[in-house]
Protein backbone atom coordinates (compact mmCIF):
# COMPACT_ATOMS: atom_id res chain seq x y z
CA UNK A 1 0.00 0.00 0.00
CA UNK A 2 0.66 3.56 -0.48
CA UNK A 3 0.42 6.85 1.54
CA UNK A 4 -0.06 9.83 0.75
CA UNK A 5 0.45 12.89 3.11
CA UNK A 6 -0.50 16.80 1.68
CA UNK A 7 0.89 20.14 3.53
CA UNK A 8 1.34 23.34 2.73
CA UNK A 9 -2.32 24.53 2.14
CA UNK A 10 -3.66 28.05 3.91
CA UNK A 11 -4.59 31.45 3.03
CA UNK A 12 -3.12 33.80 0.98
CA UNK A 13 -4.37 36.78 -0.86
CA UNK A 14 -4.81 36.78 -4.93
CA UNK A 15 -1.01 37.32 -6.57
CA UNK A 16 0.70 35.30 -3.59
CA UNK A 17 2.31 32.20 -3.59
CA UNK A 18 2.09 28.64 -1.77
CA UNK A 19 3.91 25.45 -2.22
CA UNK A 20 2.24 22.28 -1.41
CA UNK A 21 4.32 19.45 -0.79
CA UNK A 22 2.79 15.46 -0.97
CA UNK A 23 5.04 13.24 1.11
CA UNK A 24 4.56 9.38 -0.12
CA UNK A 25 5.46 6.45 2.17
CA UNK A 26 5.02 2.57 2.09
CA UNK A 27 5.36 0.66 -1.54
CA UNK A 28 6.57 3.66 -3.20
CA UNK A 29 8.28 1.63 -5.84
CA UNK A 30 4.27 1.19 -7.09
CA UNK A 31 3.92 4.28 -8.32
CA UNK A 32 4.45 5.64 -11.92
CA UNK A 33 3.43 8.87 -11.98
CA UNK A 34 2.12 11.20 -9.52
CA UNK A 35 -0.31 14.15 -9.93
CA UNK A 36 -2.34 16.77 -8.30
CA UNK A 37 -6.36 17.31 -8.22
CA UNK A 38 -8.59 20.13 -6.77
CA UNK A 39 -11.92 20.49 -5.82
CA UNK A 40 -13.62 23.53 -5.16
CA UNK A 41 -17.46 23.68 -3.11
CA UNK A 42 -20.01 22.69 -5.42
CA UNK A 43 -17.68 21.20 -8.37
CA UNK A 44 -16.04 18.31 -9.52
CA UNK A 45 -12.23 17.32 -8.73
CA UNK A 46 -10.94 18.56 -11.58
CA UNK A 47 -6.70 17.69 -12.92
CA UNK A 48 -4.25 20.67 -12.03
CA UNK A 49 -1.20 18.79 -12.76
CA UNK A 50 1.06 15.62 -13.30
CA UNK A 51 4.16 14.55 -13.49
CA UNK A 52 6.21 11.17 -14.38
CA UNK A 53 7.73 9.22 -11.76
CA UNK A 54 11.38 10.31 -13.38
CA UNK A 55 10.06 13.89 -14.02
CA UNK A 56 11.05 14.01 -17.47
CA UNK A 57 7.55 14.64 -18.41
CA UNK A 58 4.59 17.18 -16.95
CA UNK A 59 1.21 18.25 -17.56
CA UNK A 60 -0.77 21.18 -16.47
CA UNK A 61 -4.28 21.91 -16.47
CA UNK A 62 -4.55 24.97 -18.74
CA UNK A 63 -6.14 27.02 -16.03
CA UNK A 64 -2.17 26.81 -14.44
CA UNK A 65 0.05 26.42 -16.65
CA UNK A 66 2.60 29.46 -16.48
CA UNK A 67 1.19 29.53 -12.87
CA UNK A 68 2.03 26.64 -11.00
CA UNK A 69 5.00 23.95 -11.62
CA UNK A 70 5.10 20.50 -10.33
CA UNK A 71 8.12 18.97 -9.47
CA UNK A 72 9.06 15.92 -7.41
CA UNK A 73 12.51 14.71 -5.03
CA UNK A 74 12.89 11.25 -5.74
CA UNK A 75 15.62 11.06 -2.64
CA UNK A 76 12.88 12.07 -0.51
CA UNK A 77 9.47 10.74 -1.79
CA UNK A 78 7.90 14.01 -2.18
CA UNK A 79 6.05 16.14 -4.81
CA UNK A 80 5.86 19.47 -4.56
CA UNK A 81 3.21 22.08 -6.65
CA UNK A 82 4.64 25.41 -6.50
CA UNK A 83 1.85 28.17 -7.21
CA UNK A 84 2.19 31.39 -8.14
CA UNK A 85 0.41 34.59 -9.34
CA UNK A 86 -2.75 32.52 -7.05
CA UNK A 87 -6.48 33.53 -7.88
CA UNK A 88 -9.72 33.40 -6.09
CA UNK A 89 -10.89 30.98 -8.20
CA UNK A 90 -7.55 28.30 -7.41
CA UNK A 91 -9.25 28.28 -4.19
CA UNK A 92 -10.37 24.33 -3.65
CA UNK A 93 -8.96 21.40 -1.63
CA UNK A 94 -6.12 20.27 -3.27
CA UNK A 95 -5.38 16.48 -3.13
CA UNK A 96 -1.97 14.55 -4.35
CA UNK A 97 -2.52 11.26 -6.18
CA UNK A 98 -1.05 8.61 -7.38
CA UNK A 99 -0.71 6.16 -10.24
CA UNK A 100 0.16 2.67 -10.27
CA UNK A 101 2.41 1.04 -13.11
CA UNK A 102 0.10 -0.10 -15.94
CA UNK A 103 -3.13 1.32 -14.17
CA UNK A 104 -5.10 3.67 -16.47
CA UNK A 105 -6.63 5.86 -13.03
CA UNK A 106 -4.83 7.27 -9.77
CA UNK A 107 -4.86 4.47 -7.11
CA UNK A 108 -3.79 6.42 -4.33
CA UNK A 109 -5.19 9.65 -2.50
CA UNK A 110 -4.08 12.07 0.23
CA UNK A 111 -6.41 13.69 2.55
CA UNK A 112 -6.63 16.65 0.92
CA UNK A 113 -5.41 20.16 1.78
CA UNK A 114 -7.25 23.49 1.83
CA UNK A 115 -6.05 26.48 0.26
CA UNK A 116 -7.89 29.49 0.34
CA UNK A 117 -6.82 32.54 -1.88
CA UNK A 118 -9.01 35.77 -1.19
CA UNK A 119 -9.40 39.30 -3.52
Amino acid sequence: QVQLVESGGGLVQAGGSLRLSCAASGRTFNIYAMGWFRQAPGKEREFVAGISWSGSRTYYADSVKGRFTISRDNAKNTVYLQMNSLKPEDTAVYYCAGQSSGSPKYDYWGQGTQVTVSS
